[in-house]
């Protein structure tokens, strides 16, 4: 029976608080560590209490959750028989898999800063999601009173500073897996399936039918828990910025290329855009495969304010038919193809991951150009899914940065978050009747800049791991 109070929050359905503050913390005393994860689900309120899934009348302005990887397990004194239960890709752990995953070059390990440098210290991230600086000064203070338990290795902070938009522009946090036993379809209108509970939570069927994920031993500890690929990922927002007008100015010079916008037609991009400039946020939407605003391009393949308006609730009920306007190659279609045929063709739905993600660092200004030592900005990314391998690793090889799914797109990485240099970056723009104006030099506009695979344990999994020893 599937009790959703055991299971963590913000996994199967999202916070939306507009702040976040991740502690990456390594275990200094393993009793003492112990004692503090029994506490958090103890109810007695000496340390933050954790988030769990169950419903609430009123929402919290605080939510608390951890999660632990392999080296964590190891610290708090899991036993050898459980450790060895667990996926390899979760006991090698992010920085062995950087070559999966696209995190080579500037991106690659060691060039990743403190404390993600050294990746057997990083134990446990616990995470405080509230609504102002206070709460989260407040919760940290407490999760931390007993010095005893753990050392803070570092902070990484985000905030929603414009809602659900991202750095890069683009309405951000539309499309998430839909499951039976939590959502209402008709909420959200989506022609995908529901996801069953598998796709997230080990113990459960998932989309291979016949196929369960290993449910890490004992039982206790591994049901109703997942994984995460925790990201931090610099966004190159100037450098995207100056790629759309260059590829604009080259769009101008092309023969055809009335035919991606027909003159006259700059007005339904946007009000007093020029020509140059309606080519930008075109060349932006078919990176992605929405207009920056959401509406997909699939419903709006010529404007992103179609008559009548799209409404919020209709961004995600679309598929991708022979002649969609949405470019093969785009952010969207390749890490989640929908209905679209596919060379994996049992593939559409199996890899699909629940992503929350916030901004970090100041908002991007373009009236005002990056000093030299301007702060970093980026997502702080959870990818979650029953199986780090089948789910992120595959999406992040075969898909985003291989582009195995269409033969049309093998060989190019995903336009906006791939592993793309300018020596062999391409972008294929699309035009109505199918031909293509290919970008070339294509850079990178995403670096990896640290993360770790952990495992987000249910309630009773919690209670398990804080009673060891005893």
């Amino acid at each position: 029976m599937f009790d959703v109070t055991d299971v963590q929050g913000n996994i199967l359905r999202g916070y939306r608080q507009p702040r976040v503050r991740h502690l990456i913390l390594a275990v200094a005393d393993a009793t003492e560590a112990r004692s503090w994860l029994g506490a958090t689900v103890s109810g007695a309120g000496s340390v933050p209490q954790v988030t769990s899934q169950a419903p609430w009348d009123e929402k919290p302005s605080v939510c608390f959750n951890i999660g632990l990887t392999f080296e964590g397990l190891r610290a708090l004194g899991a036993a050898s028989s459980s450790l060895a239960s667990f996926p390899t890709e979760f006991v090698e752990g992010m920085t062995a898999r950087a070559e999966k995953l696209g995190d080579i070059g500037d991106s690659a390990p060691e060039h990743w800063p403190a404390p993600f440098d050294k990746p057997r210290d990083v134990h446990l991230i616990a995470s405080i999601y509230a609504k102002d600086v206070a709460d989260l000064d407040r919760v940290q203070g407490q999760a931390l009173q007993n010095g005893r338990a753990f050392r803070l290795l570092g902070v990484r902070e985000g905030f929603n500073f414009h809602g659900d938009y991202v750095h890069f522009g683009y309405h951000d946090n539309i499309s998430q897996p839909r499951f039976a036993e939590i959502h209402d379809p008709a909420d959200y209108p989506d022609p995908q399936p529901m996801a069953p509970l598998g796709t997230v939570l080990l113990g459960y069927p998932n989309n291979f039918e016949g196929l369960l994920w290993r449910v890490p031993d004992p039982v206790a500890l591994g049901r109703n828990g997942t994984f995460n690929a925790f990201r931090v990922l610099a966004q190159d927002v100037v450098g995207f910025e100056s790629y759309l007008t260059e590829a604009a100015k080259y769009l101008l010079t092309q023969r055809g290329v009335d035919e991606l916008l027909p003159p006259g037609d700059e007005g339904k991009i946007g009000p007093g855009l020029s020509r140059e400039a309606a080519l930008r946020e075109i060349v932006a939407a078919q990176m992605c495969g929405r207009w920056r605003n959401g509406v997909p391009l699939a419903k709006s393949p010529d404007t992103p304010y179609p008559e009548p308006p799209l409404p919020e609730e209709q961004l995600n009920n679309f598929d991708y038919p022979a002649a969609s306007g949405c470019p093969y190659s785009s952010h969207i279609r390749r890490s989640n193809p929908r209905d679209a045929q596919i060379v994996q063709r049992v593939a559409n739905n199996s890899r699909r991951l629940v992503r929350r993600g916030m901004p970090y660092g100041p908002p991007y200004d373009p009236d005002k150009p990056d000093a030299a030592d301007a702060p970093e900005r980026g997502l702080l990314g959870n990818f979650i899914g029953a199986s780090l391998g089948a789910q992120f690793e595959a999406m992040c090889t075969d898909w985003v940065n291989v582009g195995l799914q269409d033969p049309r797109v093998t060989g190019s990485n995903d336009p906006l978050i791939g592993a793309n240099a300018r020596e062999t970056g391409w972008f294929d723009v699309v035009l109505k009747s199918g031909n293509t104006f290919r970008l070339r030099s294509l850079p990178r506009f995403v670096r990896t800049r640290g993360g770790a695979y952990t495992f987000l344990p249910s309630i009773s999994a919690i209670r398990y791991l804080g009673s060891l020893g005893k």
